[in-house]
């Protein structure tokens, strides 16, 4: 997910979600960090794709 967006949701929700100036901070930064593990690639797919295996084909 790019950035951009990313900022402007976890700033949407935790102006909706958020009490006070630091519960809002704290909010924020678990939303955005929640995006961005939604968006990771699975690490076993790099792994299947090694330059070892290719050459034996």
């Amino acid at each position: 997910m790019n950035s951009f967006f990313k900022t402007i949701i976890a700033g949407w929700g935790a102006k909706k979600l958020g009490g006070g100036c630091l519960s809002t901070i704290v909010i924020f930064v678990i939303i955005y960090m929640a995006l961005g593990q939604c968006s990771r690639t699975p690490q076993r797919a790099a792994l299947n794709t090694s330059p070892a295996t290719e050459n034996r084909r």
